[in-house]
């Protein structure tokens, strides 16, 4: 059994080793208003930086659970090593939870053993994953919560909960999806959406960060609107087990 099999505890499938190894790339998450680095996400890649797909596409139902387990894992310790010392926000996979309070213990060892402060973590469940059941994700991020961790909706606009998922719960961010940000700068009707979502999650006091920002027009267009958190190729790529440099424009 590896090593990240043997920090899961309880259920089998989460101790189902994987049968290869991974690692993490990093990409920034900055803040244009005071040009400051509010996080870095840690998105996962194979041993030798092979990209994401590569790794998904080896994955098993049997595997999926000890995956979503050992990217957490991996993520914090990483994070802990490289001297991460802004937010960290790690993507995970609702229906690789069994119970919530038993799932998370894998991520509540790793930061005790690293000493990596467990409310500087964010969870990331992405609105473009089919979820089961609402009521499930709710559950989980309800429970998060109470642990202390920040939560986050990712690539919303794109997926299948939308705006009914924020009338029952409402979590600390929402990611804008790339799609709606992609050429905002000349689609008005883009900027006409991202301002009605902007409305409704400033009312409940959710932070707003834009994904996928790639030209100096797009940061112009979202901070015009009033967005200033962003994440993007404009800032830096990935870096594969780094903390990349941002490269302001």
């Amino acid at each position: 059994m590896d090593e990240a099999s043997k920090a899961f505890g309880g259920c089998a499938g989460c101790r189902e080793p994987l049968g290869f190894d991974i690692s993490m790339a990093f990409q920034p998450i900055v803040d244009i208003g005071d040009r400051s680095i509010i996080a870095y996400e840690a998105l996962v890649r194979g041993a030798a930086g092979e990209p994401a797909g590569t790794v998904f596409s080896r994955l098993t139902d049997e595997t999926l659970y000890g995956f979503d387990q050992a990217c957490r894992i991996k993520a914090v310790e990483m994070a802990a090593t490289l001297g991460l010392d802004s937010f960290l926000n790690i993507n995970f996979m609702p229906n690789a939870v069994y119970e919530p309070r038993h799932c998370i213990q894998s991520t509540l060892a790793a930061s005790r053993r690293t000493g990596f402060p467990l409310q500087r973590i964010v969870f990331e469940v992405s609105e473009s994953e089919r979820i089961t059941r609402q009521d499930r994700l709710i559950e989980i991020l309800r429970e998060y919560r109470e642990f202390g961790f920040r939560t986050a909706i990712d690539d919303f606009g794109a997926g299948f909960a939308g705006l009914s998922l924020l009338a029952n719960f409402q979590p600390d961010i929402v990611k804008i999806d790339m799609e709606l940000v992609r050429g905002i700068d000349a689609d008005l009707t883009r900027r006409t959406i991202l301002k009605g979502i902007l409305d409704i999650c400033g009312s409940m006091d959710i932070k707003i960060i834009a994904e996928g920002v790639e030209t100096a027009d797009e940061m112009k267009a979202l901070a015009d609107l009033g967005v200033t958190q962003m994440q993007g190729y404009l800032f830096a790529r990935p870096g594969f087990q780094t903390l990349p440099a941002v490269d302001w424009p």
